[in-house]
């Protein structure tokens, strides 16, 4: 008998998701059934309801999960069931032009197949109970009871780290705190800002201070989340609405300006901001992002001395690498993931749950089951 399970389902941009039934497909032989147990709202997701991130519809959303692998196709390896898994959204073929020079991220299956919002090998993997097709976010569709996906995007993780503190491992923490440990060149006693504190800017906040930053310098426009910042290692807090932040940083740092900027913010003002704050010779790592159309603007002159700029997506993720490292220094008390977390909610608050992220209220609310 086919699985049914409830799924938070978007019809069209500019509406409430609704709850409903749908129906699963067969396991392909690589795939595993992982009943979702937390999963995180992010501004993709919101992106999405917004109508800025276009994909076809009707779809499930949600991208940061955590759960339990119930079943396991015949050629599913590597994982097991009963295993504790945190999810990837970025599946990878492994042999491409790009796979072969270490970038998954840009992956030519991935890219070609996520704009048709379909799992890994093109197919759809849930149905409506009319039996109109749904279409699947980034690869996964965790806001639901279940989950089908190929083995490689399940990652099996220490059964001792809580699932809502888990699931934000697949997006926002991997996102910043892989910014700070895989991306950027951070050295032992450099000067690190941050703009943005958000979840990836609060992840990237930490990643700074484990790389071995000495000054964290956090940016934001909100008090509390500064506060938050400062509690999860940030050593200045900077509120870019009363403060000049180029010149706070300056005042920090001799006059030169930071070593890295990690961009979290995602605005054009935030994206300017970057390049005045970086020093000569310094690095900006852009996370956040904004609608694909919008221009931004700079000052040419903050663009000279040799300065390096570099967009990313997923903080360098190589999944079976770093999820587990990460949980690991959650549970030792390295990596603060609970002080993330704003709100539990139930799936049938999902539409109160970003409605509360986009008035920026929210750092993380995570979807508990």
């Amino acid at each position: 008998m086919a699985l049914t399970y409830k799924a938070a389902v978007l019809h069209a941009p500019k509406t409430p998701l609704t709850i409903e039934t749908v129906q699963a497909a067969d396991l392909a032989p690589d795939d595993v059934l992982v009943r979702i147990k937390a999963a995180g709202l992010c501004h993709t997701d919101l992106e999405v309801i917004e109508g800025s991130l276009r994909n076809p519809m009707p779809i499930v959303l949600g991208h940061e999960a955590a759960g339990v692998v119930e079943q396991a196709g015949l050629k599913a390896h590597g994982i097991n069931v009963g295993d504790h898994v945190v999810l990837s959204w970025n599946p990878h073929c492994g042999h491409c032009f790009y796979c072969d020079r270490d970038l998954p991220i840009l992956c030519e299956s991935y890219l070609s197949q996520a704009p048709l919002a379909v799992q890994f090998d093109g197919q759809s993997r849930a149905h409506l109970r009319d039996g109109r097709e749904l279409k699947h976010l980034m690869y996964l569709g965790t806001l639901a009871e279940y989950c089908i996906v190929p083995a490689q995007q399940a990652i099996a993780v220490p059964k001792e780290l809580p699932f809502d503190q888990a699931c934000l491992i697949g997006c926002g923490v991997m996102t910043g705190v892989g910014a700070a440990l895989n991306i950027a060149s951070i050295h032992y006693g450099d000067a690190v800002m941050v703009i943005g504190c958000g979840a990836v800017g609060l992840a990237a906040v930490q990643g700074a201070r484990m790389a071995g930053a000495e000054t964290v310098m956090a940016v934001d426009l909100a008090d509390d989340k500064l506060r938050l910042a400062r509690k999860l290692g940030a050593t200045h807090a900077i509120n870019a609405g009363n403060e000049d932040v180029v010149e706070a940083v300056r005042w920090l740092t001799a006059g030169r300006g930071a070593d890295v900027v990690l961009e979290a913010a995602g605005s054009a003002r935030a994206f300017r901001l970057t390049s005045e704050a970086v020093r000569p010779g310094g690095e900006v790592i852009w996370l956040g992002k904004t609608d694909v159309n919008e221009d931004v603007a700079f000052r040419w002159g903050s663009l000279m001395q040799e300065k390096r700029i570099r967009r990313s997506s997923y903080g360098g993720a190589r999944p079976l690498r770093d999820f587990p490292m990460l949980a690991r220094a959650a549970l030792d008390g390295r990596l603060n993931l609970k002080d993330l977390i704003t709100a539990r909610i139930s799936l049938e608050q999902v539409n109160e749950g970003f409605a509360a992220l986009k008035r920026g209220e929210a750092i993380r609310s995570v979807v508990t089951l």
